[in-house]
């Protein structure tokens, strides 16, 4: 290294600590301010939101569970822990007292899980059996033909679509005779939970054919580069390629990935071939020591969401419209917590299922690995935000296609079947469709950074200032999109524009836009600790 380069990187090193002291500082002044707006947001209105009840933090003060979703497990983590704890205990000491592998384990999780499901649907775990069968037949039959993929896709869309049109189907349909079926139910939806039996029958389809040609994947090569496998774990990308055995394609190791009870309401996804593996051999990669820090990590982040619900009324300030009359400046604030709210909300779900997974033996992907507040980019806030999804997505559906060499067309096919296998709305279709189109100029962006190579601390700064600037807009599409699709609606687009664009919304706005700035600065800072860690 030349005395010049040395200079430059001392120069640069010694801006970008005196720049990491300004971006802390802005930091705290910000959260400062938006934590003292929302608590008077959420004391000065209380009484015009709908969906608060009675809290147990700082009482009187009321808690926002205006969130159906969210008030739904919160109430029900009672008996669903209770379930948790039955069903962990009895797979674990069944497996360990006559060291069942995964033939023996796919029948205890069977009788276990169909507990479960006679519960949620009672007579409607027919219909669940009915498409499973169906689908094993197919696969089974055609895995080894030409036009296999069209018919599993076809097949899987055609439910897909179809449960939720004739919202479960009926009965009576079938026959008078079995209309008397129609008053057993159950508690929960079926057609809601086989969004996620779709994935699961795609996987075992896919990782079925797939079985039968020569694999790519070097392990050895892996071996080398992986930390979780030179460790001696194994990580979740060796699981899902190295495949298994063709006895491991039989029908209850089949149902028994379908319907696994601790993933069966709302994931993570796995694949089969990672599924199956661990139900013949169980994860190793949490110990005890792990499994209960990963358990009090939950619990302290559910409390966290409880003072978070008890102090700030975000999401029922934003479904009561009550923010088409408040201020710029509040409606962001608005749009900002109801972000925050759903991101920590989906965190609690997931790894509440995952823990439940991982105490019962089966290591499945993190679904939320990074804060939303920590990504600055859509490639990179897909990839942390529903993250087995997007595995799921990139194995099944991405690559298939054509992968990045088609990135362009790919993204549109691959959020509009997102949109479609969320739910049959225009709103998630909007949703959908806005992502794909602020995804084109991320994409332009990503392309000309990588042909320009900074050879000095000036262009080095430069990219590094456009790319602020960048993820700073990415941040605000991101905002918009978000909102769009899960909040406000299509309708709603028309009135957050007009309370932007005025007079009064032209300064937040710029504020916004510095505010993400500094924020995609600061993230910055943490990838390059996170490179030195």
């Amino acid at each position: 290294m030349d005395n010049k380069t040395l200079y430059n990187a001392r120069v640069a090193s010694s801006w970008r600590r005196h720049e990491l002291g300004f971006l802390i500082v802005y930091a705290l002044l910000f959260y400062f301010f938006i934590i003292r707006r929302s608590l008077h947001l959420s004391q000065e209105h209380y009484v015009k939101l709908y969906g608060l009840r009675s809290g147990w933090i700082f009482p009187p003060r009321l808690n926002d569970l205006s969130d159906a979703q969210w008030r739904n497990f919160r109430g029900n983590l009672p008996i669903l822990t209770t379930v948790f704890l039955i069903y962990a205990l009895v797979a674990n000491f069944l497996r360990s007292r006559f060291l069942l592998r995964a033939k023996g384990m796919s029948i205890i999780w069977l009788i276990i899980s169909f507990t479960y499901l006679l519960y949620l649907h009672e007579a409607c775990v027919i219909f669940i059996i009915s498409i499973a069968s169906l689908n094993f037949l197919i696969v089974k039959i055609f895995a080894r033909t030409k036009f296999f993929l069209y018919l599993l896709w076809t097949f899987n869309l055609y439910f897909l679509l179809s449960n939720r049109v004739y919202e479960g189907y009926s009965f009576s349909t079938i026959g008078l005779r079995w209309s008397y079926l129609d008053n057993f139910r159950g508690t929960f939806r079926w057609q809601i939970c086989f969004n996620f039996v779709v994935l699961r029958m795609i996987s075992f389809g896919y990782d079925y054919h797939w079985a039968y040609d020569h694999s790519h994947f070097d392990q050895k090569k892996h071996n080398q580069r992986c930390e979780v496998c030179k460790s001696g774990g194994t990580c979740y990308q060796l699981l899902q390629e190295k495949g298994v055995q063709d006895d491991k394609f039989t029908f209850t190791i089949y149902l028994c990935y379908l319907v696994y009870a601790p993933l069966y309401l709302a994931g993570p996804i796995v694949s089969f071939n990672a599924f199956a593996s661990q139900l013949d051999v169980p994860q190793n990669n949490y110990k005890l020591r792990h499994l209960a820090w990963y358990g009090l990590r939950w619990t302290f982040s559910f409390l966290l969401m409880e003072l978070m619900t008890h102090l700030f009324h975000y999401n029922a300030l934003a479904i009561s419209g009550l923010w088409k009359q408040l201020s710029p400046l509040d409606v962001f604030i608005i749009g900002y917590g109801v972000l925050n709210f759903m991101w920590l909300k989906f965190f609690l779900i997931w790894r509440y299922f995952r823990f439940w997974s991982l105490v019962c033996g089966i290591d499945v992907p993190e679904n939320m690995p990074r804060c939303i507040n920590n990504c600055y980019n859509l490639e990179g806030f897909w990839k942390s935000w529903h993250a087995s999804y997007n595995k799921w997505l990139v194995r099944y559906m991405y690559i298939p296609l054509g992968g990045s060499k088609r990135k362009a067309f790919n993204v549109w096919i691959v959020f509009t079947f997102v949109a479609i296998w969320h739910d049959l709305e225009w709103k998630l279709l909007w949703w959908a469709w806005l992502t794909c189109l602020f995804f084109v100029p991320e994409m332009v962006m990503k392309s000309a950074v990588s042909t320009f190579k900074a050879e000095s601390a000036i262009t080095e700064f430069v990219v590094r200032e456009l790319s602020a600037i960048a993820g700073a807009i990415t941040i605000t599409c991101l905002m918009v999109a978000n909102l769009v699709g899960y909040v406000i609606g299509p309708s709603g687009i028309n009135s957050l524009g007009s309370r932007f664009l005025n007079k009064q919304g032209f300064p937040v706005l710029g504020g916004m836009f510095v505010t993400f700035y500094v924020g995609t600065k600061l993230m910055f800072h943490i990838r390059d600790a996170e490179r030195k860690w």
